[in-house]
């Protein structure tokens, strides 16, 4: 067993040792790099405290376009996980509905917003629909994984007594699989929140359409401004996620094991 552990590893560092250098990955340029980083974040530190009103205000329209997204999106993506398990269906539904999601997650939500705003033009809508497709296809992989590792005991009595698929799906499938999908929705809206900073780049709203363009001016004093704010927002995001996940996720996993005992 040692041996084949040490073969493992030993495979794995020629990987990243022959990946390395077909990316050009070289120290020695990160080192030498380092004092052009340090220029940089001494001017990030003369930070222009007359910008912070936007930025709360960008930051705002940002949550908002995270929020919708996440709610909209994590909306379309359960009935698309429901069709996609393979305990709840035959191939011939499953497999394209896979096909489907698999599709929409292979594009990053940057190239979505793109798309978008070529169909809608540029400001925060565009970037509201990159986020939605982003999490219908990211979610519903999670939630139909979520849904084929559901214990198929209950499963089994229920579909016994000779209930219809939906009554199956709604006195077992939802409540077994409700705190998972309510902890991927918290993850959602936080990377959503931290992605539609990005979407600025390609003029899809939100906060980063004003990092993206001070950064574009070497004005790294203001694009400091707003990449505080963001930080702060998503400290507060992940101290919030933290709370609810303690008081109903962590809380129904306890009662699910007390009642299986």
């Amino acid at each position: 067993m040692n041996q084949r552990n040490n073969l493992v590893i030993g495979i794995i560092i020629a990987l990243v040792v022959a990946a390395s250098y077909n990316v050009d990955a070289n120290p020695i340029d990160f080192f030498e790099g380092l004092p052009n980083l340090a220029i940089v974040a001494e001017e990030m530190t003369q930070v222009d405290a007359e910008l912070f009103g936007t930025a709360f205000l960008s930051m705002f329209e940002t949550i908002q376009m995270a929020f919708i997204g996440t709610i909209v999106g994590v909306a379309i993506s359960l009935p698309l996980s429901m069709f996609a398990a393979r305990n709840l269906n035959s191939k011939f539904v499953y497999a394209p509905v896979r096909a489907i999601l698999a599709a929409v997650r292979t594009f990053p939500s940057i190239l979505w917003a793109i798309l978008f705003v070529i169909m809608v033009g540029l400001g925060p809508f565009a970037g509201v629909l990159a986020i939605i497709m982003y999490t219908v296809g990211f979610v519903a992989k999670l939630q139909y994984e979520t849904i084929e590792t559901i214990d198929a005991d209950p499963m089994d009595a229920v579909s016994s007594i000779g209930v219809s698929k939906w009554q199956l799906i709604r006195y077992v499938v939802i409540p077994e699989s409700a705190p998972h999908l309510l902890s991927q929705m918290l993850y959602m809206f936080d990377y959503n929140v931290r992605q539609t900073s990005i979407l600025g780049l390609v003029g899809a709203g939100g906060i980063g359409f004003y990092i993206i363009n001070y950064i574009k001016f070497f004005e790294y004093g203001k694009a400091a401004v707003f990449m505080i704010v963001v930080l702060v927002t998503v400290l507060i995001i992940d101290w919030i996620s933290l709370k609810i996940r303690d008081k109903y996720i962590v809380k129904s996993q306890h009662g699910m094991e007390v009642t299986a005992k």
